[in-house]
């Protein structure tokens, strides 16, 4: 289980240090939020949806997959809560500054969910 979680903690980095470089170095545009935090926001959640899994796999292992839709929602929710100033603020946001919320959302749900996939098919 440890070797497992730092695995992925490996890959997450890795994935979070690569992407934010490569995206924020393309980024012209002055936005209104930081990117960073978006970032890091989805390296976080990710990291607990992740480890919440590997505990919810030794305690309850049939509630597995309701327990990771659970916690998708709960992800998506706290996202908009944090940043519900950018999301739902009256004027419009930029094409740039909408796929800036996207693209870290799908490559870290993409890298969690192939990990959770391995996780379920390794028990």
């Amino acid at each position: 289980m440890i070797k497992r979680i730092l695995v992925f903690l490996l890959s997450i980095i890795l994935l979070f240090v690569i992407a934010f470089t490569i995206h924020n170095y393309f980024m012209t545009e002055v936005m209104s939020y930081k990117l960073w935090h978006v970032y890091l926001y989805h390296f976080i959640a990710t990291l607990i949806v992740y480890i919440s899994m590997e505990a919810v796999l030794i305690t309850l292992p049939e509630q597995v997959g309701y327990t990771y839709l659970a916690l998708m929602l709960i992800k998506l929710g706290v996202f908009v809560l944090l940043f519900k100033d950018t999301v739902f603020k009256s004027e419009q946001l930029a094409q740039a500054e909408r796929y800036a919320l996207v693209v870290p959302l799908l490559l870290f749900l993409t890298l969690e969910a192939i990990a959770v996939a391995k996780l379920l098919n390794s028990k």
